[in-house]
This record gives structure tokens, sequence and C-alpha cells, in this order.
């Protein structure tokens, strides 16, 4: 596979910028890794994923990617207020903190606390990157043909919607598990 197509295995190289050129990740930092994933099954943010096909093996580019084709834009309504009776461990709560709700469907949304109250908390479960336009400088460090079976996952993966995290301690932040709060009344 001499670009990158649809059931391409890929391996990027990449530095992640915001709007104003702050890099916000990289790929090789100490704990950085390069994106590895199968093209056309949705692994990446849409507007990065869309604008990779016919790159090379060794090439590189600057992909500007605007937020509603990245992380979406930045919902106010995602800002709910939380009873700090609901939280694992109430007393504990800080600002900063990233906490896991669970919808009444099952549905788990990660949230980061803005402001802690004597009886509420406020978080935010806007992605941390939502209604920010981002630069991508990457290079296409490995490019082949996917296998049947990296197929047939990255496949399921779609239809399924995982985003392919598993929260708990392997994944470094360990965050609490919560019910979804009220919205924030302005």
């Amino acid at each position: 596979m001499d670009t990158i197509q649809t059931n391409a295995f890929v391996v990027l190289d990449y530095i992640l910028k915001d709007s104003d050129g702050d890099v916000v990740d990289r790929s090789d930092e100490a704990e950085g890794e390069p994106i590895r994933y199968v093209h056309g099954y949705g692994m990446l943010v849409p507007g990065l994923e869309a604008r990779l096909p016919g790159l090379k093996s060794g090439e590189s580019k600057e992909i500007q990617v605007p937020a509603a084709e990245a992380f979406g834009d930045y919902d106010e309504e995602l800002v709910l207020q939380v009873e700090r009776g609901e939280l694992p461990d109430p007393k504990a709560v800080a600002v900063g903190d990233e906490l896991v709700a669970e919808s009444p469907e099952g549905e788990e949304a990660v949230m980061h606390v803005l402001e802690v109250h004597d009886d509420y908390v406020v978080v935010d479960a806007n992605h941390p990157l939502a209604g920010v336009d981002l630069i991508y400088s990457i290079t296409v460090r490995e490019l082949r043909a996917a296998t049947e079976e990296e197929i047939e996952k990255a496949a399921r993966e779609l239809e399924e919607g995982e985003d392919g995290h598993v929260h708990g301690p392997e994944c470094g932040h360990d965050p609490q598990l919560v019910s979804l709060g009220t919205k924030l009344s302005n």
C-alpha cells in the first residue's frame, strides 16, 4: 500500500497545537506515543482523518482542523451542578479533578471539576479541547495494509462507538464515578 487509504494501518508521529500555537500534545515526549490506527473507521478526530488520504510513508504535513471537525464546539449546557453528596468522596473533591458520570441509560461522560462549594460542585462535561481549532504536524512513520484482524477490530469499535479508552488505574487518571447532575442555570 503506497498511500493512506481505507484499510491502511498507519503510524503517525505528531505534534498537536491549539490555534494560539501552544503545544497540547506530542508523540515524542516521555509519555508520548505515536498514533496507530486503521484508516477509514473513525478512529481519529474526523477532520484529521479526512485530510490524511493520499499521504505516503515518510511524508510530513501540517493539518489544520476546525473545532467542529475535531472535538466539537463548546456546549454551555454541559456545565453541570452536582450535589457533593453524590460524589464517591465528597470531602476530597478538588478543582481540576476528573470524574466519570453515568447517565440513567448507562452512558459514561468524563467531567472536570471547575468549582467546589459547600453543598455542590460545578463540573464541565465538554472535552478539554471542545471549541478549539487544532493544528496537527504529522509525519507518516509507517504505512501498510491492515491485517484482517486489525480491520475487524476497527469495524467493531466503529459499530460500538467505542473510543478505545477504559478508565481505571491503567489509564493514568483513575476518575471517580458519579451520577449526572443538573444543568447549571445562568
